[in-house]
């Protein structure tokens, strides 16, 4: 247990939260809406300082991340808690824990986190597979003794902390992979509990401080599939994040509380894809289905394909330096 950073004491003993944009005001007993945040005697302690549930070497494609440190490892970690309420969350066993009682988790320190991910030949640390926002505390510990041993930092995350979370975080956060779960205000108030234009802020947010992101849409049937709803997102991630940030569009697989609908059929990923790449974006890849082609890198200036993968594994790569050998164009990521 730690004592939170960003919050003010209010009257009464309630506290007020500043770590995600729903800036809970939490009662002397209680605890926010990501569960893990709690409010005892007028001070807010993070219940998971040190409590990760969740701890694997990942290939950093898995993030996904395509164009950040292409063919590494990534050191990932989690602990429980969220902050959304997502209906189709793969997660939901640790991201939705009870709001009461003891917290689980196994004591793994920043510094241990560190010489893990070291000894693992990873070349950068993940703060994923829940939301890292709401272990905030311990990612940003750990974050800033990865830096000192030339280790990178990423967030998997759903794209709602506070301005003022991310620019504190900002000198030791390499990059990043933000779920756009889709562009409707209905879609994120009923599927995932919070509100659209929150999350376009944030995602505004990671671009104006320079860390470089990648966005993932999950597709579902029937909620965020139409054609107008894809031309917007990647409207959006063209206009105003960048048409050389990487759009990821991901296959849904029923679970949890969205069991009524069936798998995404590859021909909507591919329609999803070709929206991407009319609207300008350079990079559009197909997710969870390996082997349909929609995973592969092409050069933006020739278009000579330059990274064949099959899931999350590159089966070759002819990227130089960061750069297309045939026609010399750079390519946009981190390459190194």
């Amino acid at each position: 247990m730690r004592e939170a950073l960003f919050y003010t004491k209010e009257d009464q003993g309630r506290v007020t939260c500043g770590l995600c944009r729903f800036r809970c005001t939490i009662h002397e007993g209680k605890r926010g809406i990501c569960g893990v945040r709690e409010n005892r005697g007028g001070v807010l302690y993070s219940l998971v300082y040190g409590k990760a549930v969740a701890e694997h070497v990942d290939p950093v494609e898995k993030k996904p991340l395509f164009h950040f440190l292409p063919g590494s490892r990534s050191y990932s970690v989690a602990t429980v808690g969220c902050n959304f309420r997502c209906f189709h969350c793969q997660n939901y066993s640790i991201s939705q824990p009870s709001r009461e009682g003891a917290v689980p988790g196994g004591q793994l320190m920043p510094g241990e986190i560190v010489a893990r991910a070291q000894a693992s030949g990873c070349r950068s640390i993940s703060y994923t597979y829940t939301e890292p926002t709401v272990f905030f505390e311990y990612a940003y510990d750990t974050a800033v003794l990865a830096h000192r041993a030339g280790i990178r930092n990423i967030f998997v995350t759903n794209g709602y902390i506070t301005t003022e979370a991310l620019s504190f975080i900002r000198p030791f956060l390499d990059a990043a992979n933000v779920d756009l779960k889709g562009f409707s205000d209905r879609f994120y108030r009923e599927i995932v509990g919070a509100e659209l234009l929150g999350v376009l802020d944030c995602i505004r947010d990671y671009k104006r401080l320079g860390i470089w992101i990648e966005l993932t849409t999950l597709i579902i049937p029937g909620l965020n599939d139409s054609d107008e709803e894809l031309s917007a997102i990647a409207r959006f991630i063209a206009d105003e994040v960048g048409v050389e940030t990487p759009w990821h569009v991901s296959r849904f697989h029923p679970t949890y509380r969205l069991t009524d609908r069936p798998a995404t059929p590859v021909s909507t990923l591919r329609r999803a894809r070709q929206i991407g790449i009319a609207a300008g974006l350079r990079y559009v890849y197909e997710g969870n289905v390996p082997g349909e082609g929609g995973e592969n890198t092409y050069c933006p200036g020739c278009r000579e394909p330059l990274i064949t993968r099959y899931g999350f594994a590159i089966e070759e790569s002819a990227v130089i330096n960061g750069k297309c050998p045939e026609c010399g164009h750079a390519l946009d990521g981190v390459w190194e």
